[in-house]
């Protein structure tokens, strides 16, 4: 069976949301049950990467209603499936493609020295390994310290991450920062992760990714008034920008995965989520085979 991953670098926040909620913020982002980091769900990804064959589809006429199909033999049915309609010829097929949600390996936060950092934790590396096989030592980090490079330290070599304080004995291991960088190509943005990677522990990582996402309020104003429409106001979460995400893409059959990649190197950016129109959600795409 053939494997890829595939990796989004958010270059702008992204909000994939989990519908309407009951608390602080109206609109959230969707996120694992029992470790609350954000993700983006497989289903999401499939639609936006089906999206990119859009020239791949034709018009036909269903009724009085003209709708767009995937063309017969192409590379998108093979990929993603065709709905059946024995009129036209059309066999009900299910994609080759199986796609994982995406996960955070990299999270952005703020830093007292050199801006921000992205973080990482020892859970999210041993699942890393498990899907792409990467060969490192993973450190055991634990309690109120953090494996950090001398250029987010403070004289008394001390990372401030937000308002918290962590000790820094040591720095992250060349392999792993190496795995890392090696993800993203000829992004001058995320080639800082050499000098800004943080390795924190499982549950600071862990409260970092539930509350240290952007909350921003929304309004609708009416052009009579010049006041915000009545229901009209709420809050919405988003992952920041410069945040990475990672997932597994698997060919049930055949290597379609290699359209895939000559496709995502062509687009190179997607986007993903809602409000695309007011700028969230795009990332820079990079794939990888898997050995």
């Amino acid at each position: 069976m053939k494997k890829m991953t595939l990796t989004l670098f958010a270059r702008t926040p992204v909000h994939v949301g989990a519908g309407n909620s009951v608390g602080a913020v109206d609109s959230p982002v969707q996120r694992e049950r029992h470790t609350k980091i954000p993700i983006i769900p497989g289903s999401s990804l499939k639609g936006v990467l089906s999206d990119l064959w859009n020239d791949d589809m034709e018009k036909v006429q269903r009724g009085e209603k003209e709708v767009w199909v995937r063309k017969i033999g192409s590379d998108a049915e093979d990929l993603f499936g065709q709905e059946e309609n024995k009129k036209e010829g059309r066999n009900a097929s299910a994609g080759s493609l199986m796609i994982g949600e995406a996960r955070v390996l990299a999270f952005p936060v703020r830093s007292a020295k050199g801006m921000f950092a992205w973080i990482t934790c020892p859970l999210v590396l041993r699942r890393f390994q498990r899907e792409t096989g990467a060969d490192f030592k993973v450190p055991a980090v634990v309690g109120e310290t953090a494996q950090a490079f001398e250029s987010v330290k403070l004289n008394n070599k001390k990372v401030v991450l937000e308002e918290y304080v962590f000790a820094s004995p040591g720095e992250p291991a060349a392999e792993i920062v190496h795995a890392l960088e090696s993800l993203v190509s000829n992004d001058p943005v995320w080639s800082g992760i050499k000098d800004q990677l943080v390795i924190v522990s499982d549950e600071i990582f862990q409260h970092f990714c539930e509350h240290a996402c952007e909350v921003v309020t929304r309004i609708k104003v009416d052009d009579e008034t010049g006041v915000v429409v009545k229901g009209a106001l709420f809050n919405l979460e988003q992952v920041p920008s410069e945040t990475l995400f990672y997932t597994t893409i698997m060919a049930s059959t055949g290597d379609p995965l290699a359209a895939l990649k000559e496709k995502l190197e062509t687009e190179q950016m997607i986007q993903v989520g809602g409000d695309a129109t007011t700028g969230l959600g795009f990332c820079t795409v990079t794939c990888q085979e898997v050995e």
